[in-house]
């Protein structure tokens, strides 16, 4: 009976030894495979022209989904029942997903800015009132930089439910300078210096045209309005430009840009004669 028992007992530990051998190997084997084959993702996403962010985020999920599947078989090598842990798995990540479905939501909100792309990195936007440069669009968050130079960090949530203003996505953009010419000035003469000074600026595109436009007839003025396009990079310095170059021009040529004005007219009432006594 002893010799027996301990056939039986170094059968066991022989076959044991070799579920752990084959669960190693398994593992070791599963995850250098796993590796490869998410670098080789990472480059048919990358030739495929898919953005860096999306591609370093589906590369990491199924890098992680195939590290999963590796320790499952291993565990299934050693005769550990798999069927139980799937279930745990299941509930222990419904769990998770509960608690951080905010979380969530911000994934799936990147995800979708990176896929469709309504702007890049380094287009000037305007999202959910914050105006500045795209820096960085990430997985949960995306970075803008204020013209001030302030950090503006935004919940990709936000993003996708809210209204954005691309100004980059054209190549050209529109600039409007209004001002005001008083009523005993010459119209057209104003009218023609402003399309003179926006045709001779280096900046401004010849199509479309620049024109001008008479937008409101005010109580101390009446308004006109240049329209001009240039290109995205020089739309806020070539602005600058043409309003001193208006200013400079109106006032060498005799025409007077009115700032608001009331007239105030005081009536002095004499008093009234005292009444007569007795």
């Amino acid at each position: 009976m002893r010799d027996v028992r301990r056939i039986d007992w170094l059968g066991l530990l022989e076959t044991w030894g070799l579920r752990v051998l084959a669960a190693i190997l398994i593992f070791l084997l599963g995850r250098w495979l796993a590796r490869r084959l998410a670098r080789g993702l990472d480059r048919v996403l990358t030739r495929a022209g898919v953005d860096a962010t999306l591609g370093g985020f589906l590369r990491n999920i199924a890098y992680a989904v195939m590290i999963v599947l590796v320790i499952m078989t291993a565990l299934t090598a050693l005769g550990v029942p798999t069927t139980s842990m799937f279930a745990l798995l299941g509930a222990a990540g419904l769990a998770v997903g509960l608690a951080i479905k905010d979380s969530l939501s911000n994934i799936a909100a990147g995800v979708m800015l990176i896929v469709l792309r309504p702007f890049r990195a380094g287009d000037h936007v305007v999202i959910a009132g914050q105006e500045g440069i795209v820096q960085e669009i990430r997985v949960f968050q995306t970075w803008l930089r204020s013209f001030d130079h302030r950090m503006i960090i935004l919940p990709n949530s936000q993003i996708t439910t809210t209204q954005i203003v691309n100004y980059s996505t054209l190549p050209l953009r529109r600039m409007e300078v209004t001002v005001g010419v008083g009523y005993d000035d010459d119209l057209k003469k104003a009218r023609a210096l402003l399309l003179e000074i926006a045709r001779q600026h280096p900046a401004v595109v010849d199509d479309p045209p620049p024109v001008v436009r008479i937008v409101a007839l005010a109580d101390s003025s009446i308004t006109l309005t240049l329209y001009a396009f240039t290109r995205n990079d020089d739309h806020m310095d070539a602005r600058s430009e043409i309003i001193e170059a208006v200013r400079d021009a109106f006032a060498a040529n005799g025409l007077s840009i009115p700032y608001p004005q009331r007239d105030l007219h005081v009536y002095y009432a004499e008093p009234a004669p005292a009444a007569a006594k007795d």
